[in-house]
């Protein structure tokens, strides 16, 4: 079946608006934290030393990044500019599926993380932040005599 991408298609706006709900919607509660389908999108993963976050944010430059960790709640937040919105010539746009303006995601920690043990490096559009637990939280072998 053919569907056209421009806004006079009753099936592609009726389409747009089913997905917007779905969206709107969609929020099950997770034991993480982690709202689906936020901006950026995130990886959160655990070692036995770190908690490693990877959060996908192509197109954005590092200093237009701010990530601030606070009672053990990480929060990285930013704006990406809308580029059609600025080109000089004014395009009328048929699909914007680019996330533009501002954005937050908050990520609680447990309590064994260490606030002076946090890195983020930004590369290829992918921020990783690195949390360190605590040394007396991490696991250690105890000898037996």
């Amino acid at each position: 079946m053919f569907r056209s991408m421009f806004p006079n298609d009753i099936f592609a706006e009726m389409n747009r608006l089913q997905r917007e709900m779905q969206q709107a919607f969609d929020l099950e509660p997770s034991i993480r934290g982690i709202e689906r389908g936020g901006f950026p999108a995130l990886n959160v993963g655990t070692t036995a030393q770190s908690i490693e976050l990877y959060a996908f944010v192509p197109g954005l430059e590092p200093d237009k990044i701010e990530v601030n960790l606070e009672r053990n709640v990480l929060t990285i937040s930013g704006e990406r500019s809308d580029n059609l919105a600025t080109s000089e010539q004014r395009a009328t746009v048929h699909i914007n599926e680019r996330f533009a303006g501002r954005f937050r995601r908050v990520v609680s920690l447990p309590d064994d993380v260490d606030p002076d043990g946090v890195s983020a490096q930004y590369r290829d559009g992918v921020l990783h932040v690195s949390v360190k637990r605590r040394a007396e939280a991490q696991p250690r072998r105890i000898s037996v005599h």
